[in-house]
C-alpha cells in the first residue's frame, strides 16, 4: 500500500537555514520584454539526462502552461557539471529574467550566483536540494532525510533486524542525498544487529560511474546481506553490477527514484523496494510557487512534496500509478 506522506518536517538544520530567509515571497520586478509578454522564468535542474528530471520538466511546464509563465528548461549535462550550473544561472541572470527556480547542484557553490539574482531583484525558489543562505523565496523539496529513514527502515524491516549493510552514495556536496544517507544511516543505528560494513564509497554522476564503484567494491557487496542507493544513477549502477556478477535478486537491495529500468528491477525481484519522489509534482510546485512570487504573495518558506515506497507489491496500485505519472 502507498506508505504516508512524511509528516516530520525538514531537518531542524536545514530549517533554520531556510526560514532564516525564505519566507521573504516579495517579488521582484517583472522583466518581461513588453507589457504583453509572459514573464520569463528559467528553471535550472542539476542535469538532464536523468529520467527524474525529464518527469520535474513536465510538470513545471504545465505549471507555467496553467499560471501564465514562460519557463526556460535548461540544465548541465552532468551531475557533477557545477561550473556549467553557475554559468547558467549567471547567464539568466544577465537576461534579466522574473524568475529562477533552482535545483542547486552544490549547497554552498550556488550561494554566490544566487545573491547576485536577489541584488538585481530576480527571485528565485530553490527545489530538490538545499542551498546554504537566506536568498530565495521558498524551498519545495521531498523531506529527504525522512525518505531515505523510510528506505533503511524498510531494509532493516526485510533483514529482519540483523545483517552486513552496504550505502553506496551519490556525490559529495549534494545536499539531497547527503540527507537521505544521513536518514538511511539512523535507520539503521536503531538496528543494534546490523553492522555498516561500507558508507564511505561515492558512486559519482552517472550510471556508468556508479557501476565502476560497485565493480570495485565486489568483496565487500558478496559479503553484504543489504544494499542501499539514495538516487536513481547510484541505484542504476548497482544494479548492473549486481547483474553483471550473479547477485542479483541475491542481495536484499533498496534504491531510490522510480526510472523504468529501476521499476523492471523491482518486477523481477532484483529491487526491493524504491523510494519515490513525485518529481512531475515537484516541479509544477516549484513553479506554481513562483508564479505566487511574482505576483506578490506570500508563500510558505518550506514546501514538502512527498515520497512514497514502492513494492513488488503495490507498484500496480492506482496511488503508486499516479505517483509514477501512468
Amino acid at each position: 500500500m502507498l506508505m504516508k506522506m512524511m509528516g516530520e518536517r525538514v531537518a531542524v538544520g536545514v530549517a533554520v537555514v531556510l526560514l532564516a530567509g525564505c519566507g521573504d515571497s516579495k517579488n521582484t520586478e517583472n522583466r518581461a520584454a513588453d507589457g504583453d509578454a509572459k514573464p520569463r522564468v528559467a528553471v535550472i535542474p542539476k542535469g538532464s539526462t536523468h529520467a527524474f528530471w525529464k518527469s520535474v520538466e513536465a510538470g513545471a511546464k504545465q505549471a507555467g502552461n496553467e499560471f501564465g509563465l514562460d519557463v526556460i528548461w535548461k540544465g548541465p549535462m552532468k551531475e557533477d557539471d557545477r561550473a556549467s550550473q553557475i554559468q547558467l544561472l549567471e547567464q539568466f541572470i544577465s537576461e534579466g529574467v522574473a524568475g529562477i527556480v533552482l535545483a542547486p547542484l552544490d549547497s554552498q557553490a550556488l550561494v554566490v550566483p544566487v545573491q547576485s539574482a536577489k541584488e538585481k531583484k530576480i527571485a528565485t525558489v530553490i527545489f530538490d536540494s538545499t542551498l546554504e543562505g537566506n536568498d530565495c523565496a521558498s524551498f519545495v523539496a521531498t523531506d529527504n532525510k525522512a525518505a531515505g529513514k523510510l528506505g533503511g527502515d524498510h531494509l532493516a524491516k526485510l533483514l529482519g533486524g540483523t545483517g552486513k549493510v552496504v550505502l553506496l552514495r551519490y556525490l559529495e556536496g549534494s545536499a539531497s542525498t547527503m540527507q537521505r544517507e544521513a536518514g538511511f544511516l539512523e535507520a539503521m543505528a536503531a538496528n543494534p544487529g546490523i553492522t555498516v560494513i561500507s558508507k564511505d564509497q561515492y558512486a559519482g554522476a552517472t550510471s556508468a560511474s556508479a557501476k565502476d564503484r560497485a565493480m570495485n567494491m565486489l568483496d565487500t557487496l558478496r559479503e553484504a546481506d543489504g544494499i542501499f542507493a539514495p538516487n536513481e544513477s547510484s541505484a542504476v549502477g548497482m544494479l548492473l553490477a549486481l547483474q553483471d556478477n550473479g547477485l542479483a535478486g541475491k542481495k536484499t537491495f533498496v534504491g531510490f527514484d522510480a526510472s523504468e529500468m529501476l521499476l523492471q528491477g523491482l518486477a523481477n525481484g532484483e529491487i526491493m523496494g524504491l523510494v519515490a519522489q513525485n518529481p512531475r509534482k515537484m516541479g509544477y510546485i516549484a513553479v506554481k510557487t513562483m508564479a505566487a512570487v511574482l505576483k506578490g504573495e506570500q508563500v510558505d518558506a518550506v514546501i514538502d512534496t512527498g515520497c512514497a515506497l514502492i513494492t513488488k507489491d503495490n507498484m500496480a496500485s492506482p496511488e503508486i500509478q499516479a505517483i509514477l505519472g501512468k
